[in-house]
């Protein structure tokens, strides 16, 4: 088979602020994989989670040491390269696991949802997300959502570098925007918040059953992850007693190991495909997760529709998909999942489920 890269930038039409910084455009990596006349792809790209940190330019230079000796391999079976991916950071090795099943699919003339089992049309609403910043900034931009799609569940960041009280400030203002719309339209809307690992120990304790009382139904990494495994799981189960809702691991989330490991302290687990290195993992972790009676959440950074594509493959699997990222850019290049209200479901397209925008072909757009 024949790998290549080509890079490409993602500009959000409305700037993401968390509590680690704000993120306006990125650049991305698509991974290209030929063989036999079908070309599969697959995105990654440089994100960081407070305690891990990887670079799209040296996730280059680790995917293109890697290609000559992909040399004279066929893409299946993908059992075989195991060893070589194996390598990899967890970003590398996302955008060629989703390429060589983008590959597959493709050769077998389905996506993989079929090609798994799985039930494309079981859909629940995706999440919008709503980032830090003023309360009217926050409420222009949940309007801005509502103008776009009706959506019914509402991700607000929270982890404010101005402090609790600010956060305590979009909570309430959002939970009224939903309430008095609920009102309106006749049904109920769901607030989820994500604080980014942005609070200390006493702060989350002193949020949970404040945001519980205002209606919201997860919280998602309150605390900062640690490297450490122990440390980490004493920290989630620190907060455990004192969370009456949902409490949803992100960051600390990167595997099937972390999966086992925070099952006892945490309510559900947030996969995205750049931190568990695409989706061979993740669809272990998910079906892993649903047996140990843990709430599954799909999540992104700043993705394209491909790599969101490839994510929602999994969406039968998932009871919180959060899915957002390719409804907010100006200049995505690729279609993906398809939208039908504010619920996503999987492409249809062979593979991944997605296809270029333009008119050109697969070739001519690598």
């Amino acid at each position: 088979m024949h790998c290549s890269l080509r890079r490409f930038p993602l500009t959000k039409a409305i700037p993401l602020t968390i509590s680690r910084g704000t993120t306006a455009v990125v650049e991305r990596l698509m991974v290209s994989v030929e063989h036999g006349g079908i070309t599969g792809f697959g995105e990654t790209g440089g994100f960081e989670t407070g305690h891990r940190h990887y670079d799209s330019d040296a996730i280059a230079v680790e995917l293109e040491a890697l290609f000559p000796h992909l040399v004279g391999r066929a893409p299946q079976p993908l059992q075989a390269l195991e060893p070589l991916l194996a390598e990899l950071s967890p970003p590398a090795r996302c955008g060629l696991d989703l390429a060589l099943h983008d590959w597959w699919g493709k050769r077998l003339g389905l996506p993989l949802h079929q090609l798994w089992g799985l039930d494309g049309e079981l859909a629940v609403p995706t999440s919008v997300t709503l980032g830090l910043g003023s309360v009217q900034a926050v409420l222009q931009r949940l309007e801005r959502w509502w103008a776009q799609l009706p959506a019914s569940r509402i991700k607000l960041k929270l982890g404010s570098p101005e402090g609790l009280e600010h956060d305590r400030a979009l909570v309430e203002a959002v939970a009224l925007a939903l309430e008095q719309r609920s009102q309106q339209q006749g049904e109920r809307l769901e607030l989820q918040v994500d604080a980014n690992g942005g609070w200390d120990l006493a702060g989350a304790r002193s949020m949970m059953g404040w945001l519980a009382e205002r209606g919201v139904t997860l919280v998602e990494q309150p605390l900062p992850p640690l490297e450490d495994p122990e440390a980490d799981c004493a920290a989630f189960a620190a907060l455990e007693l004192d969370c009456p809702i949902p409490l949803v691991a992100d960051e600390s989330c990167w595997n099937l190991a972390d999966v086992v490991r925070l099952a006892p302290f945490v309510d559900g687990v947030n996969i995205k495909l750049l931190k568990s290195g695409g989706l061979s993992e993740a669809l272990l972790m998910a079906e892993a997760a649903r047996r140990l009676g843990l709430g599954v959440m799909v999540g992104c950074y700043s993705d394209s529709a491909l790599l969101n594509g490839a994510a929602a493959q999994l969406l039968p699997l998932i009871q919180w998909p959060d899915l957002d990222s390719h409804l907010n850019l100006l200049d995505d290049p690729f279609e993906g999942p398809r939208l039908e209200s504010d619920r996503l479901r999987p492409g249809l397209e062979p593979g991944l489920g997605v296809r270029a925008r333009d008119a050109a072909s697969d070739s001519e757009r690598c």
